[in-house]
C-alpha cells in the first residue's frame, strides 16, 4: 500500500499541469499520483501518458469522459491505493520542504495501531499580482504537532476555514463517509471537506505552508463573475451541504459550531452573488434558497436567518441589497478570498 495517493483533476490543463505534477514527484515512491484527465480537448491526455511512462509505479494516467471536477475527484478516490488521500488541482502546487515534513508525519501515522483520521496543513493564496501572499494558518485554533480531538480545538476566526487545500484525509474514512460529489458541478470542494468531518475523531495540525493555491485567472471558478454565471452550481452545493449533514445530530458542540460557521459563510456567498447579479430571477432564487433551508431544517434556518449575516443578507429593498454588497466587499478585503 502506498502512503499517500494524490488525485490531480485535469481539464485542458496542458499549460500548467507539469509544474503541479513535478512538485508532487518529489514525494518519491511512497506517493501515488493519479492524473485524472476529465475529457480534455488539448494535450492533457498526452502529457499524462508521458508522465506515466517516465514514472512507472508512481504516476497513473486515468482518462474519462468529461464529468466535472467532482467526478474527477471521485475517480481519483475510487482508484486510490494510498493510506491517505489528497487532492491537488492542476494549476496549484505543493512546497518541497513542507512536503517532506508531511510525508514524515504520515509515516508516523501509518505506524500507529489506529492511524489518525485527518492531517491539516496551511495553504498559501498565490494571488496573481499580489505582493503579499496570504497564508491561512490555524495556530490560534488547533494544537500543534500532536494528535488531538475536536474537544481540544479552539476558536476559529471568521474566514478561517479548513478547505480542500488544507486537508489530507485517511482514505478509508472518505469511503466510509459516503462522500459522493455531483457531476458537472463546480465548488464541490466544499462538500469534499464538509461531509466527512463528522466522521473524523482524531486530527493533527502540522504548521507548514504546504499547498500553494493559485488564484487570479479570469476563467477561474472562484472569480466573482464566473461564480455569478455558475450560480446554480453554487446553490446545488449549498443545498447538498444542508441536506447531507444534519447539524442537530452532530454531538460534539465544537464541531457543530465549526460546521455551522462553514455553512453560514457558504450561504452568505450564495446570497450575495445572487444579489450582485441584480436580476429578478436571481433575487427569486435567493428567496427560494432561504425557503429551502427553512423547509429542510427549521432549527438551522432560525440560526442562519437571525444571525448577523443572515439579517444583513435579507435586508429589504434596494438599500438593503446595497448594504449586503458593502458588507461582502469588506469581508473580501478582510479574508482575502476571490
Amino acid at each position: 500500500m502506498k502512503l499517500l495517493s494524490v488525485a490531480v483533476p485535469c481539464y485542458n490543463s496542458q499549460e500548467y499541469m507539469r509544474h503541479c505534477v513535478d512538485t508532487l514527484l518529489e514525494g518519491g515512491d511512497e506517493v501515488e499520483i493519479l492524473i485524472v484527465n476529465d475529457g480534455s480537448k488539448d494535450g492533457t491526455a498526452e502529457i499524462a501518458e508521458e508522465y506515466q511512462r517516465n514514472h512507472p509505479g508512481v504516476v497513473r494516467a486515468i482518462h474519462q469522459e468529461n464529468g466535472g471536477h467532482g467526478a474527477a475527484v471521485m475517480t481519483g478516490l475510487r482508484n486510490a491505493s494510498g493510506l491517505y488521500f489528497k487532492v491537488v488541482d492542476s494549476d496549484d502546487w505543493v512546497d518541497s520542504a513542507a512536503y517532506r515534513q508531511v510525508l514524515e508525519t504520515l509515516r508516523r501515522f501509518a505506524a500507529q495501531p489506529q492511524p489518525t483520521d485527518l492531517l491539516i496543513c496551511n495553504y498559501v493564496y498565490e494571488k496573481a499580482g499580489a505582493r503579499h501572499k496570504k497564508v491561512m494558518r490555524y495556530t490560534n485554533a488547533l494544537p500543534q504537532n500532536r494528535v488531538f480531538t475536536w474537544e481540544e480545538t479552539g476558536h476559529f476566526l471568521k474566514g478561517q476555514y479548513i478547505l480542500m487545500h488544507s486537508v489530507i484525509y485517511r482514505t478509508q474514512l472518505l469511503l466510509d463517509s459516503g462522500l459522493d460529489l455531483p457531476r458537472h458541478t463546480f465548488y464541490v470542494d466544499n462538500l469534499f471537506v464538509y461531509v466527512p468531518l463528522p466522521y473524523v475523531k482524531t486530527l493533527y495540525y502540522l504548521n507548514v505552508d504546504f499547498y500553494r493555491y493559485f488564484i487570479g485567472r479570469e476563467d477561474q471558478s472562484v472569480h466573482e463573475s464566473v461564480m455569478i454565471r455558475r450560480i446554480d452550481q453554487q446553490l446545488l452545493v449549498n443545498r447538498l451541504m444542508i441536506q447531507q449533514v444534519d447539524l442537530q445530530k452532530v454531538q460534539n458542540r465544537k464541531l457543530q459550531r465549526y460546521l455551522f460557521n462553514y455553512v453560514e459563510i457558504i450561504t452568505t456567498i450564495s446570497s450575495v452573488m445572487l444579489i450582485r447579479s441584480g436580476t429578478k430571477e436571481n433575487l427569486e432564487k435567493k428567496r427560494q434558497l432561504w425557503g429551502y433551508i427553512r423547509q429542510q431544517n427549521p432549527w438551522l434556518y432560525r440560526r442562519l436567518r437571525w444571525g448577523v449575516m443572515g439579517q444583513v443578507m435579507n435586508l429589504p429593498g434596494w438599500t438593503g441589497r446595497r448594504i449586503a454588497i458593502s458588507a461582502y466587499k469588506i469581508s473580501q478585503k478582510a479574508v482575502g478570498f476571490n
